[in-house]
C-alpha cells in the first residue's frame, strides 16, 4: 500500500475500531494492528524506496496516521515513533552505515518496530532538561549500559530500543545507544495502567549491564557540545503526527454521536434527537472545531507553518481534539459514559493529548518570551 486511496484507509480505520476496545481492556500490545499494518507496507512507509520502503512524505504520513488515529489511537502512536524514527534516519551521519540499513531493512521484511526511550523515574521527561542516569560503561567487548527507562512506548513490540543514555568519559558522550531486544538483560516491568491509550504498553524497561557493540552508540555527542535532538523539519513532523493522532480519535468521538443523535428517538419526542436544534448546534461545533484542525495541518504539510510554530501547532491541533471530544460526552449524556460504547474511550484517550512534549506551558513560555524579544529597542 504504497500510498493508500481514501477507501483503503476507511477500511483499515474499521479493522483497528473492531480491535479497539479489547486492547483498550486488557492493555496488552496490539499484535494482530502491527501484523496488518506490516501486510500493507505501512510500517516501513517511511523507510526511504532504495531501501524498499514507500518514502512517504509528511503530508502522506499525516492521512495514514490520522487513519490508524481513528480506529485504534494506541496502535497510531506507535506507529508514529516508527514514522519519526524513519523519516530522517538515512540523513543521520552520526549512525554506521551498516546499522542505519539494518534497522530499515527490518522494517521493510519484518515490520520490526524502533522507538526511543528517553524518560527517566529519577530525571523525568529530557525536554526539560538535565542529563540522563542511565550510564554506557566502556569495556573490552564493548558497552555496557544500565538504567531504567520508563513511559517507553510500543515496549513490547519493540525489536529496536534507542535508549538515551551517557558515556563514562571524562566529557560524557550523550545520546542514542541502540540496542536490540533480544541482548541479555533486558526487563520489562508491565506497570503502564493508565487512564486512557492503554495498549501503547509505555511500560519501564530496565537495562542491567547489557553489552552493545562500541558502534551502537550511534547518535552521540559530546555533553559539552550537545547537538539537539530534533531539527526544524524534525519539530514539525512530530508537532503533525502527535496531533493527528487525537485529531482522528475526535473524527471517530464525532461519528458515533451523529450515528446516535439519528438513531436515538425518544418516545416523548416522537422523532430522532438529530432533529433538535440544539443537538444541530452541538454537532455544528464539533465539525468546526474540526475543519480549524484539517485547516492547521493541511497548512503544515503544505509548508506553509514555519518550525517555530510547531508547539502552537500541536497545542491548537490537540485542544481543538479534547474539546470537540468532550462537546460529544455533554450532549450524548450518560450513553456517553457508559462503557457499552466507544465515547468513554475516546474522551479518556483524547486527554492523553496533553501529556506529550511540548507541554502547553513550554509552547506558551518560549511564543511569550519570543514576543517581547522582538518589542526590545
Amino acid at each position: 500500500m504504497s500510498h493508500p486511496s481514501d477507501s483503503a484507509l476507511a477500511e483499515l480505520t474499521q479493522a483497528l475500531a473492531a480491535n479497539a476496545e479489547r486492547y483498550d481492556r486488557s492493555g496488552q500490545f496490539p499484535r494482530d494492528n502491527f501484523d496488518l499494518l506490516h501486510r500493507h507496507g505501512l510500517l516501513a512507509f517511511t523507510v526511504p524506496r532504495s531501501l524498499g520502503g514507500s518514502g512517504a512524505d509528511l503530508a502522506s504520513a499525516r492521512r495514514v496516521i490520522g487513519a490508524v488515529g481513528k480506529g485504534d489511537p494506541a496502535t497510531a502512536l506507535i506507529l508514529v515513533m516508527q514514522y519519526l524514527q524513519h523519516f530522517r534516519l538515512q540523513d543521520e551521519a552520526r549512525w554506521p552505515e551498516h546499522l542505519r540499513h539494518r534497522v530499515a531493512r527490518d522494517a521493510v521484511r519484518q515490520g520490526a518496530l524502533i522507538n526511543a526511550l528517553r524518560v527517566e523515574p529519577e530525571l523525568g521527561t529530557p525536554a526539560r532538561g538535565g542529563l540522563p542516569a542511565t550510564l554506557a560503561r566502556r569495556t573490552g567487548e564493548g558497552w555496557r549500559l544500565s538504567g531504567r527507562k520508563i513511559y517507553s512506548t510500543g515496549s513490547h513490540g519493540l525489536t529496536w530500543y534507542l535508549v538515551w543514555g551517557r558515556s563514562d568519559d571524562a566529557d560524557p558522550l550523550v545520546g542514542g545507544f541502540l540496542v536490540h531486544r533480544d541482548t541479555p538483560g533486558i526487563t520489562i516491568v508491565d506497570d503502564w495502567d493508565h487512564l486512557g491509550m492503554r495498549a501503547t504498553c509505555s511500560h519501564e524497561v530496565q537495562f542491567d549491564d547489557v553489552l552493545i557493540p562500541l558502534d551502537h552508540a550511534v547518535s552521540v555527542s559530546p555533553a559539552s557540545a550537545l547537538k539537539a535532538e530534533l531539527d526544524g523539519q524534525g519539530l514539525l513532523w512530530m508537532a503533525v503526527l502527535l496531533p493527528a493522532v487525537y485529531d482522528g480519535v475526535a473524527r471517530a468521538a464525532r461519528d458515533w454521536l451523529a450515528g446516535f443523535l439519528t438513531q436515538r428517538t425518544p418516545s416523548n419526542l416522537g422523532a430522532p434527537l438529530a432533529t433538535l436544534p440544539r443537538f444541530q448546534d452541538v454537532l455544528g461545533r464539533i465539525d468546526t472545531l474540526l475543519f480549524a484542525n484539517q485547516s492547521l495541518l493541511d497548512g503544515a504539510v503544505a509548508g506553509h507553518t514555519a518550525a517555530q510554530h510547531a508547539g502552537q501547532l500541536k497545542h491548537l491541533v490537540s485542544a481543538n481534539a479534547i474539546q470537540a471530544v468532550a462537546l460529544a460526552i455533554e450532549a450524548a449524556g450518560n450513553p456517553g459514559l457508559s462503557r457499552r460504547n466507544p465515547l468513554e474511550r475516546h474522551y479518556r484517550d483524547v486527554l492523553c493529548s496533553r501529556i506529550h512534549t511540548p507541554q502547553d506551558d513550554v509552547v506558551f513560555g518560549q511564543v511569550g518570551r519570543a514576543a517581547l524579544a522582538e518589542g526590545r529597542p
